[in-house]
Parts: C-alpha cells; structure tokens; sequence
C-alpha cells in the first residue's frame, strides 16, 4: 500500500498545486482514521482538498453546509412517522456517509455544532433514545473561516479536542498561483482522475498503521512534550490523554505514508504542531497554537 500511497501524493500534486505537504498530512490522518479541521479564508482550495482525496480514496463525499439557521436534525436525521405502519421510523441525515464535507462549520450555531460531538468520538448517533451506528470508513473534514470574520462561532474546547489534525492551506506562491490561473477547471481534472484506493481498502490500512511500531523512548519523548506543555502553555491543559493518543497514531501514520515500519522523531517533530496546535490555540486561532508548539519542541530534549 505504501506505493499507493505514493501515487495518491503524485496524483494530488497534479490538482492542486504547491500543496505537498498539507496533502500528506491530510492523507496521514484519513488513513489513521482521523477527522481534519482545515481553516482558511475562503477561495485558497479547501473545499478542492476535500474533493481531490475522497476521489483518490474511493470515498462517496457528503457534503453539509452549516449555516446560523441550520439545526441538529438537519445533520443527524430526525423520526418521521409513518401513517401506513403506524409507527415512527428513524430518516437519516447527511452525517451517514463515509467522507463528510461539514462545510464552514463555525457558521453555525453552538448549538448545531455540538451534534457533532457524539458521532466524532463514537461514532454513532443517538435520536430520541435510540442508537443508530456508522459505518466504517466515517471521517469527518470540517472547514472553518478565521474567526475575526462575520457571522462565525467559535468552535468549544470539547469539539476542537475531537479533530485529529488541524491545518491552514495559505495562498500559493506567486509561481504556483500563475499556473493556477492558467489551469482547468479544478473539479474537471479532478473527475478525471482515477481512484487509487476503495473505502474497503481503509480498514486494512488502518490495522497496518497500528502495527507500525513506535520505541518506548519515543513514548517517553512524547510524554514529556504533553507534560511540559501541560505546565508550560497557559492553555496546556487542553492537552488531553487523546491529544497524545492522537500524536502516537498521527506519527505511525506519518510513517507509513513515508513508506517506513517505525516512527523516528522527525515525524513527531513534523506533525506535532497539526495535532496540538488547535488544542492550545483557543481563541487566537489555529496559527498562533502551531507556533506554541513549535516552541515547545525546542525546548524538549529528543531522545536521539
């Protein structure tokens, strides 16, 4: 699969242009079976991303675009009653899908964005006492716009903690933004493109990633990033149990996209600040947390 992977990374570079990196993080994650928060401004390719991977991946996308008047139903599904059987029946929302496009998620309203919190961290969703479970592959990748922008909520602690991976896109480089403009249209090239995976594809991906193996005094260098910024970042508490449980399994994934059976420090070094920064970053955005722990890296010795 390694070599899949590699063809995935090529094909992408190919649609969108001079974003090598944020695609093999984003890759990274969707195989380790992580959900992605990406924020930016509108119109840098966020939505473009989404669209490129899910057709590499062979993933059906279903697409939510929150708004201030959408409601929990609108994305969970809601009881309906039926008249010939006399009984309600349970009708599914958006949120039953493989790869979910939760679109400008800060649009909406606290109350609308905490439907996500069950199905991001159990997935399955609970209506009117009932469970009703997903299917695997369930990976969520929400965009949101800066938060310094009209008509956005900012995104709680709880929900935050539950994103595996958060990034920003940025504008291109003046070359790339010139072949850019001379491109296709990006949603055309992207149809184009041939599947490199199918959904069934991820669950034995994800057992290989977890047999990725990771040395204990690896584990103790990342214990001691958690610790320190526990005490050394003013809001290091919101490194949770999960946010290490999270780097653990973004590095074995790292690894793997990088064609490798172990995880070396420079793979938590690279993707430390994609899977904390959102945790500390709070109001201040998603930046401003990747530069705390960029900071934090420096200070923590690596193991060798």
């Amino acid at each position: 699969m390694e070599n899949k992977c590699q063809l995935i990374l090529e094909q992408a570079d190919k649609v969108l242009l001079g974003k090598n990196n944020e695609i093999r993080l984003v890759l990274s994650s969707l195989l380790a079976g992580g959900h992605v928060l990406i924020e930016d401004v509108p119109g840098v390719g966020k939505t473009t991303l989404v669209y490129l991977l899910s057709r590499l991946l062979g993933l059906e996308i279903s697409r939510i675009q929150f708004t201030n008047d959408l409601l929990p139903g609108d994305i969970l599904g809601t009881m309906i009653y039926r008249k010939e059987k006399e009984e309600f029946e349970f009708k599914k929302g958006p949120i039953f899908g493989q790869l979910i496009l939760a679109d400008e998620l800060n649009r909406a309203t606290p109350k609308t964005q905490s439907a996500l919190l069950q199905v991001m961290e159990e997935r399955k969703v609970t209506v009117e006492g009932q469970e009703f479970p997903l299917e695997y592959p369930f990976l969520i990748i929400g965009t949101q716009n800066p938060f310094f922008q009209v008509g956005t909520f900012q995104l709680p602690e709880s929900q935050l903690d539950r994103f595996f991976m958060s990034l920003q896109l940025d504008f291109p480089s003046r070359e790339f933004e010139r072949q850019i403009l001379l491109q296709a249209d990006t949603r055309s090239l992207i149809n184009e493109l041939t599947p490199v995976l199918e959904a069934q594809d991820l669950p034995k991906i994800k057992e290989d990633i977890e047999s990725i193996h990771v040395s204990d005094s690896l584990i103790d260098y990342l214990l001691d990033l958690i610790e320190y910024g526990r005490n050394d970042i003013e809001e290091g508490a919101y490194l949770s149990p999960r946010a290490g449980k999270d780097l653990v399994q973004a590095g074995k994934a790292y690894a793997y996209v990088e064609g490798r059976d172990h995880v070396i420090p420079v793979d938590i070094q690279k993707i430390a600040p994609y899977i904390l920064g959102h945790r500390v970053g709070g109001s201040k955005g998603i930046l401003y947390g990747q530069g705390l722990i960029r900071e934090l890296l420096e200070k923590v010795k690596v193991p060798y």
